[in-house]
């Protein structure tokens, strides 16, 4: 099982998985060329919600299905700090 961790440090937003540094994938699709943000809903939370599912899926068709319902029902709620595991992402995703 994989953990997505996002923090907000003094360098801005870091969003990790298993301890690395999580690719953005602006080869799929660029979103926003800021990186990555969350707490609402926006280019930056999308390009988060598209890189988060781009690694859980393993599937670049899937990831661009679903991005934007991601986005919407969890990037742009998370908190400051957040952690999630691919567990809670394909819960969220069945419910």
């Amino acid at each position: 099982m994989k953990t997505y961790l996002g923090q907000r440090t003094m360098d801005g937003p870091q969003v990790t998985v298993d301890g690395n540094p999580l690719d953005p994938r602006f080869d799929l699709k660029t979103l926003s060329e800021e990186g990555f943000e969350w707490t609402y809903e926006g280019e930056a939370p999308a390009q988060l919600a598209l890189a988060i599912l781009a690694d859980h899926f393993q599937d670049d068709h899937k990831a661009l299905e679903h991005y934007d319902s991601f986005m919407r029902k969890a990037v742009a709620n998370f908190n400051n700090d957040w952690e999630m595991t691919s567990q809670d992402i394909d819960n969220l995703l069945a419910g």
